[in-house]
């Protein structure tokens, strides 16, 4: 049977810990590295809904996309949604390994799993020597902004969307799954017409014209979660003895009226 540390190291081959932010917390994050592992659950983050699924199923460990701990924890108690869940977690021996910006940039991970499911073509990865390898831009047919917009809705499962037109057709556009949106200039300047990403202020929907940039905000938890598909297909390939699955309890905390 394989263990915690078994699944740690061919999630490092997936997504090296190299290729993480500084700032970021990835890895090993709860439990025992020697414990037994036959059955993972994997889903985008960590909540209190998906600890008990985890625990229903029998699973003992929990493979997510965002990190529960960042920075310093001071307590672990039933008085925090951290501290709660970490208890769910610990008191049920279910451990966490959580893949993040690593996985972000990783060949294969979440952009260029995001940039497959738009269908876009030609898809190589943008640097400027300030990017970490973190966005993807590809080429799509020839369109116009609600029509590309309406295919991004259904193709990602949008409750909605939010967007700015810069008054151009869609061609050749650029995805970064999350909070991306500071790369939008950037991304104008080396051509794109269209950028798919998430969390994007007023101020960049009000700058989009001038950039000549259309955005789309397609949502956080819309452009990542494509991923969890990637991780749990490379599992499988990897450690088939393993009986990996995705949450089915887990989706979108943004509501739409």
């Amino acid at each position: 049977m394989h263990t915690v540390n078994d699944i740690l190291n061919s999630l490092w081959a997936l997504a090296p810990e190299a290729c993480k932010e500084h700032w970021d917390n990835v890895g090993f994050l709860v439990g025992r590295g020697d414990a037994p592992v036959s059955r993972v659950l994997v889903a985008l983050d960590l909540t209190e809904a998906v600890a008990a699924e985890a625990a229903e199923l029998g699973c003992e460990l929990i493979v997510t996309h965002h990190p529960l701990i960042f920075g310093g924890v001071l307590q672990v108690t039933d008085q925090t949604p951290v501290g709660r869940r970490l208890l769910a977690l610990i008191e049920r021996g279910i451990a966490l390994i959580s893949m993040h910006t690593n996985l972000d940039c990783a060949k294969g991970g979440v952009n260029d799993r995001l940039a497959e499911v738009l269908g876009l073509h030609n898809v190589f990865t943008y640097e400027d020597g300030e990017t970490a390898g973190l966005i993807r831009i590809g080429e799509t047919e020839p369109q116009t902004l609600p029509e590309f917009a309406a295919f991004v809705k259904k193709a990602l499962r949008c409750p909605g969307l939010r967007l700015a037109s810069a008054g151009r057709p869609v061609r050749r556009v650029a995805v970064g799954g999350g909070s991306c949106g500071e790369y939008a200039e950037r991304l104008a300047a080396a051509g794109c017409d269209t950028f798919v990403t998430a969390d994007l202020k007023y101020h960049q929907f009000a700058d989009a014209k001038a950039l000549g940039i259309n955005l789309i905000d397609a949502g956080h938890f819309e452009t990542e979660d494509p991923v969890c598909d990637v991780v749990i297909a490379h599992l499988q390939r990897q450690l088939p003895a393993l009986d990996v699955r995705k949450s089915a309890v887990h989706t979108g905390c943004i509501q739409y009226l």
